[in-house]
């Protein structure tokens, strides 16, 4: 790349649940402590990085077999559509293969200095703004948008979020015009692996027709807390998240203080932002019998959290998607969460005279908001029979694969015909 070559090698990944999968391998590049960086920075040489990780893929599909389309997922493989388009476009093979590209958080460009376009090999014409010139600097994420054949997200929600100003991220003009080819499709989940009737990490399996094992798993929980066993009788709400201001948890701390003064529990599992971690930790040792927290990432740890808890909170300032909040959904943990993003795609307000619905949603992003739709919560909790019936509908709703991956399917088809189309009017 530029002035410089590297040599890559390929590693077979092997075919796990009949996928075949290759790996990058270049130790100098990939063998690190963590993926994009350490300590909250970013490593100084991902630019590069992922350059080389894009020229590699597009170089294994072309030696190993033309793929119908390419589907790139967020900024670290943004420059797999522009070098098809750019350094690829006299390649006949090459120039008739779509990308369809996945946009999973907008925050997050691969923002570089412009320099970096002579390291990676690829031309100074592409400094311009409907390219990859985003404020004097190179975008990754831009190039992605601009280049790729459709954009996807994934939630539809977010797809229209993404097109304002407030979660555009300063791209949200370029979205805009690439409107028409914008899509968006709701992650799904593993039910194989998120399930409490088949769940091997927590303390008792249960389901929609049994849920006596619900309570088995809440004092195991509390037990894993050190909470004491008289929170029994309480609502415990959970929380498992990243620690960060878009997860919302500036809102909590507004109004901690006043939440906790109704007959609640809660735990909270995380790590991230050293304000929040402080804010657990301070409000652990103000309330010790009622609320607990643990500072790591723990799988098994969150599996007992989904299927111990009673409530689910998710107060995001944006969320893409979101997971937790369907894991909840299964594990009849009622999500208590924030109108945004894949959470106000996957979560119905519940209706008391109905019955319909399957959690609790507030839009304005205050602490005022976020304690109204706990306390409705807490009210719903009190009502035993419209808890039942609010938890056997979160537990019957299906999040799974299938549908999402009909919908990628039917965009795949679509991405291929419109690729033919344009290779051929640029052929004429």
């Amino acid at each position: 790349m530029g002035t410089a070559l590297r040599f890559p090698s390929i590693a077979d990944g092997g075919r796990p649940h009949g996928v075949q999968y290759f790996f990058v391998d270049d130790p100098e590049y990939f063998d690190r402590e963590q993926l994009y960086g350490v300590g909250g920075r970013d490593y100084p040489d991902n630019a590069e990085r992922f350059a080389e990780f894009a020229r590699a893929a597009i170089e294994l599909a072309k030696q190993l077999w033309l793929p119908d389309v390419i589907h790139c997922h967020d900024w670290q493989s943004a420059l797999v559509p522009v070098l098809l388009r750019t350094a690829y476009t006299v390649d006949p093979q090459l120039s008739a293969v779509p990308v369809v590209f996945t946009i999973h958080n907008m925050g997050y460009h691969g923002l570089v200095a412009r320099d970096v376009l002579a390291r990676i090999g690829l031309p100074d014409s592409l400094f311009r703004i409907d390219a990859l010139e985003f404020f004097g600097h190179v975008n990754y994420l831009k190039g992605g948008l601009v280049f790729s054949d459709y954009l996807t997200t994934v939630s539809r929600k977010y797809a229209e979020e993404i097109q304002t100003t407030e979660y555009g991220h300063g791209l949200d003009g370029v979205v805009r015009t690439r409107t028409r080819y914008l899509v968006g499709i709701l992650n799904g989940v593993d039910y194989s692996v998120w399930n409490p009737e088949v769940d091997s990490l927590i303390a008792a399996r249960y389901s929609a027709r049994d849920l006596s094992g619900k309570q088995v798993c809440k004092s195991d929980l509390l037990a894993q807390f050190q909470l004491p066993r008289e929170n029994l009788d309480r609502p415990l709400i959970g929380i498992v998240s990243r620690f960060a201001d878009q997860k919302g948890f500036d809102l909590l701390a507004q109004v901690a203080d006043t939440l906790m003064q109704e007959d609640i529990a809660v735990v909270a599992l995380g790590s991230g932002e050293a304000k929040h971690e402080r804010m657990f930790r301070e409000l652990a040792q103000q309330f010790p019998k009622r609320l607990a927290v643990k500072i790591a990432y723990d799988n098994t740890l969150a599996h007992q959290v989904e299927a111990g808890a009673d409530i689910f909170l998710m107060p995001s300032r944006y969320e893409p998607c979101g997971l937790n909040q369907i894991y909840s959904l299964r594990y009849g943990t009622v999500p208590v969460v924030r109108a945004t993003g894949g959470l106000d795609d996957t979560i119905e307000p519940f209706d008391p005279a109905s019955g319909r619905g399957t959690g609790f949603k507030f839009s304005e992003y205050t602490g005022p908001a976020l304690l109204d739709a706990l306390r409705q919560a807490l009210a719903a909790y009190g009502d035993k029979p419209a808890w039942r019936r609010l938890q056997a509908n979160g537990m019957a709703r299906d999040f799974s694969w299938n549908a999402s991956a009909v919908e990628y399917g039917r965009l795949y088809d679509l991405a291929r015909k419109g690729r033919i189309r344009t290779v051929a009017v640029s052929s004429k």
